[in-house]
């Protein structure tokens, strides 16, 4: 409770808590935005072949002569007749009445009305490049992956301020770079390097912010961040709606990056990352400053480097040099810890993204779904915050995980024919899922101990980026079976939901700095549970004797 206590001396949640918080969790509204970016710069709209440059429309009757329809009557995208329906072919031989198609060699004709114009017209990625568009999402995901990992090592070596303020600007760059990409390679290798950064942003957002908070408030700050991103996904409906250009929008969701990095440079790092480092002489620092600005200037005059050695012990004694990522795995308990929390975090982003990336298959509007599913969040994650304060962060992990599962299951076996039902329910999972998210941001912030807690979030962030680069893949399981991918990813988050009966509770409990911190507070549950089987015991020893008696 020591660092706590040094918080609470300095004004717990005072004006500076407030502003740096605020701060801090702004950018988390574009954040959501690039994740899901691909919905609308990627949108496919309804097209057709392109008739041959020596076709002839007004004697052919028109470019429905050249375009065959499929069992629904529907134009098919990807071929055309070798020759205008009812004419001859070119060699004399057959007529076109007997259904004979090519590919589309001249190009494709798309309908600009919703998406004037998205990667997919400008680089032609449908029928046969169709699989690049979303290899395009793959790539972004898989930079996200190897932000966590890299970003979150540098931030437990370097400071969660350094790393933010290298991530904005990496953001804004690659996001504008984006948006000027000359073609699809350029546009992929950018768009890596923006998921890089993001993951980054999001992970070193929740630490940087809860450490720097009382234990009562933390669940307070896991629930804004939520909501931020959330908000997030009602901004990203709104910009795609006015700015349909895809280059447009890319450039409207990355230049504000800028801002946040030039207001970045006035953030006060973690005094708890400081301390746990062994630098006496920054936390100090870091500690009355934070008093200055919370109006506790006395306070802060009564911190000494003494005081600190005295009360931030534990930290002192630790040897920040093996705090790894490969000590996740070295440790029993942490790697205990690594293990469960890995299942989770990939479940929840399998899902999400299983739901979230499949706008257009609704069949109803884009930019309609896209409040749909930003709204849902709202009522979804107040119910999960109530429950993370009273029941605890075990339960709400496991409630939203079952929950989301038991949707995307029921969801498989609904027929197609009910839209309305089948959107409900979507809709609820996601809810359900976007609250998973929201509890194992601070669940797994709250189980890692300072020196190791920025690597431990990366891992968890590069095992959920691991599920939603798999999620696409499995959507090609529908060619097996229609409700196969539904059956996989309401399947993976109920099996999730039954590990985390293996994690501890952190309700009210106070952040661990070190490993022995985690040691010592499982011993302690182990001894109150050895205790509680004495005190049953009693009671059957004292009833012998007197069925003896009897």
């Amino acid at each position: 409770m020591a660092f706590n206590d040094l918080l609470k001396q300095v004004g717990g949640v005072g004006r500076f808590q407030l502003i740096q918080v605020t701060l801090v969790a702004v950018p988390l509204l574009l954040m959501a935005s690039h994740n899901t970016l691909q919905n609308f710069t990627a949108a496919i709209p309804a097209h057709h072949c392109r008739p041959p440059a020596t076709a002839n429309l007004s004697r052919d009757g028109g470019l429905e002569a050249w375009l065959p329809r499929d069992k629904d009557g529907q134009l098919v995208s990807c071929l055309r007749f070798t020759s205008p329906k009812g004419l001859p072919l070119s060699n004399g031989t057959e007529d076109n009445t007997t259904g004979v198609t090519e590919p589309c060699a001249d190009g494709w004709i798309y309908d600009n009305s919703t998406f004037p114009s998205t990667i997919v017209t400008e680089w032609d990625l449908v029928c046969t490049h169709r699989a690049f568009r979303q290899l395009a999402q793959s790539l972004y995901m898989a930079g996200v992956l190897l932000g966590a990992m890299v970003f979150g090592y540098l931030a437990d070596r370097l400071g969660r301020r350094k790393v933010l303020i290298l991530n904005y600007l990496q953001t804004a760059v690659s996001g504008i770079c984006t948006a000027y990409a000359p073609n699809f390679s350029v546009y992929c290798a950018f768009r890596l390097l923006s998921g890089m950064s993001l993951a980054s942003i999001s992970i070193n957002c929740m630490t940087l912010n809860v450490e720097w908070m009382p234990i009562h408030t933390r669940a307070h700050v896991g629930a804004l961040v939520g909501y931020v991103y959330s908000v997030g996904q009602f901004l990203l409906a709104g910009f795609a709606y006015a700015v349909p250009d895809w280059r447009h929008l890319q450039l409207l969701v990355s230049v504000p990056f800028f801002a946040f990095f030039i207001y970045s440079w006035f953030f006060i790092e973690s005094a708890r990352w400081y301390s746990s480092s062994g630098r006496l002489d920054l936390t100090l620092k870091a500690l009355q400053k934070v008093a200055r600005i919370n109006g506790k200037q006395e306070e802060g005059t009564k911190l000494s480097i003494e005081v600190l050695r005295s009360s931030l012990q534990k930290e002192l004694t630790t040897n920040t040099s093996q705090a790894s990522a490969m000590e996740l795995l070295r440790c029993p308990t942490l790697r205990h810890l690594f293990l469960c929390l890995s299942m989770l975090w990939f479940a929840t982003s399998f899902a999400y993204y299983g739901l979230v990336m499949d706008l257009q298959g609704f069949g109803v509007s884009i930019y309609l779904i896209q409040v749909i599913f930003g709204a849902v969040d709202l009522p979804a994650k107040l119910v999960c915050f109530l429950v993370i304060n009273s029941l605890g962060r075990r339960p709400a992990q496991m409630i939203s995980l079952l929950l989301a599962g038991i949707c995307i299951l029921v969801n498989g076996v609904i027929p197609k024919e009910q839209t309305i039902v089948r959107t409900s329910l979507a809709v609820l999972g996601k809810g359900c899922l976007a609250s998973s998210f929201n509890c194992i941001f601070l669940y797994t912030g709250e189980l890692y101990p300072t020196v190791i807690r920025q690597t431990g979030l990366g891992m968890g962030s590069t095992m959920a980026r691991v599920g939603s680069i798999v999620s696409p893949l499995v959507s090609m399981t529908s060619e097996l079976y229609p409700a196969l991918p539904l059956f996989i990813y309401g399947a993976v988050p109920v099996a999730a939901s039954a590990v985390t009966a293996l994690l501890p509770e952190t309700l009210g409990q106070p952040l661990p700095d070190t490993v022995q911190d985690l040691e010592n507070r499982k011993k302690r549950k182990l001894r109150q549970q050895q205790r509680e089987q004495q005190k049953q015991m009693v009671p059957l020893q004292s009833s012998s004797p007197e069925k003896n008696g009897l």
